[in-house]
């Protein structure tokens, strides 16, 4: 659906295709007045005309404008004119599959969907800088370089940064917004700061509706300074809070055609949301469910995290307004129907990392000058653990690993056995060179 949005954004007279209830595609036409950010208001009317039809399966709105509009520059810049790849191309798979050639991938070949691909990996190392900096800001650099060792072997941040997902170039932002926050708290007199905190503010919120989220929580860590003193909550620093994101979604509002359009596409998305079967197959669970899904795919960085919220919450504020953005967030987002994801948790990553850091950190101070080589050798250990986190996860071809969900992963760690890996494991006892897959038949050339 981004791919359909990145296209429709040169403009003109185009086809697409719409997705039905019963698994159906159906044939639409829209004709596009304008390119780039001048043809939102087309995007939207397209958006409700096709929305309003009952079964018409639930989309996702082109108000989600920075990402779309990211990919839509990446497309012009690095591919030029080059046309959209055939949808028959788009459905071959990867020339084997224990061993893909890139080169035969659709998403790496189709302009509009590389130029995703590519923008969500490259806003996944902006994230991974910034948390970097971030914490060698907040905690000192030697903390900046621990957690950014952290951040590059996320396991879900490198998940994200292989696809065409908005959620790596959200988390980005959302952390940003953190990030300034805690800048204009400790220095309320710095301009530069709090024009930065709005222009962050503004592009979070001008990127996807989970901002409402991340916004309550930056709202909840002002609201906690009060009493925990992270700094000082200056009137100038207050207007530019609320300035912000205003501006933010009047930008939104003007671009989806006026105030009716924004409000009739949330709608529509809030109450389509409800009824979609892939939104119930994967976003529900109880409350606890992001507590389930971090101790299986990051379980020594979670457990890390808790520690060091009891052992160090009540010496160091740093902890404390981290854990405030998380708790508070998290309380909003596990209350919502069919809405829970790890891929939504992903702006927690930088605050989890940064307090397992310290905890280890915390845990070596006995050691006196040989502290920080244990804290590195900690560290590395840590990343290894991850990374193999990661490996796990992607490591069985037969078992595409796509969305995290707690079933799939449990699937990956083989703590719940299909009758396939029940077999594959039998072979591989027997045989190890039977339990790997056979590479698939090569395409077919056309003339």
């Amino acid at each position: 659906m981004y791919r359909r949005y990145v296209y429709l954004m040169d403009g003109g007279r185009q086809e697409f295709s719409v997705f039905n209830r019963n698994g159906t595609m159906r044939p639409e036409v829209a004709t596009v007045i304008g390119t780039g950010a001048m043809s939102m208001p087309s995007l939207s009317a397209t958006f409700l005309r096709t929305q309003r039809v009952p079964e018409t399966m639930c989309e996702l709105p082109p108000t989600r404008f920075l990402y779309i509009y990211t990919a839509w520059l990446w497309k012009n810049v690095r591919w030029g004119e080059t046309p959209p790849l055939a949808f028959d191309e788009l459905k071959k798979e990867p020339a084997s599959s224990d061993n893909p050639d890139y080169s035969h991938d659709g998403s790496r070949r189709d302009p509009a969907l590389a130029s995703l691909n590519g923008v969500a990996c490259g806003f996944s190392v902006l994230l991974m800088i910034a948390g970097g900096l971030f914490a060698w800001r907040m905690l000192g650099r030697g903390a900046g370089l621990g957690v950014l060792a952290l951040m590059a072997c996320d396991p879900l941040q490198i998940h994200l940064s292989q696809h065409a997902m908005i959620d790596g170039f959200f988390a980005f932002w959302a952390l940003m917004c953190l990030w300034t926050t805690w800048e204009c708290l400790r220095a309320p007199g710095k301009i530069p700061w709090l024009v930065a905190h709005a222009i962050c503010l503004a592009l979070m919120v001008m990127t996807k509706e989970n901002s409402f989220f991340a916004y309550c929580a930056l709202g909840a860590v002002v609201l906690a300074n009060h009493w925990l003193k992270f700094g000082k909550a200056t009137p100038a620093f207050l207007v530019v809070s609320i300035a912000g994101p205003a501006v933010g979604v009047l930008a939104l509002a003007a671009m989806a055609g006026g105030v009716g359009n924004f409000v009739e596409i949330y709608q529509t998305l809030v109450a389509k949301a409800q009824t979609l079967d892939y939104a119930k197959l994967t976003g529900d669970g109880p409350w606890y469910r992001y507590l389930i899904d971090f101790l299986i795919m990051s379980p020594i960085v979670f457990c890390l995290a808790i520690g060091a919220l009891f052992a160090l919450g009540g010496q160091r504020k740093e902890i404390a307004f981290l854990a405030v953005f998380v708790i508070a967030s998290y309380f909003i987002m596990c209350n919502v129907r069919y809405g829970m994801n790890l891929r939504y948790a992903s702006i927690w990553e930088m605050p989890l990392r940064a307090m397992a850091f310290l905890l280890i950190a915390h845990l070596c101070t006995r050691l006196g000058h040989r502290q920080w080589i244990a804290v590195t050798a900690l560290t590395t250990g840590l990343c290894y653990l991850e990374m193999n986190q990661y490996g796990i996860m992607v490591g069985d071809k037969d078992l595409p690993f796509y969305e995290v969900i707690p079933s799939d992963m449990l699937k990956h760690l083989d703590v719940i056995k299909t009758p396939d890996s029940l077999r594959r494991k039998a072979a591989a006892d027997v045989n190890p060179s039977a339990a790997a897959p056979s590479p698939a038949p090569a395409a077919p050339a056309h003339p």
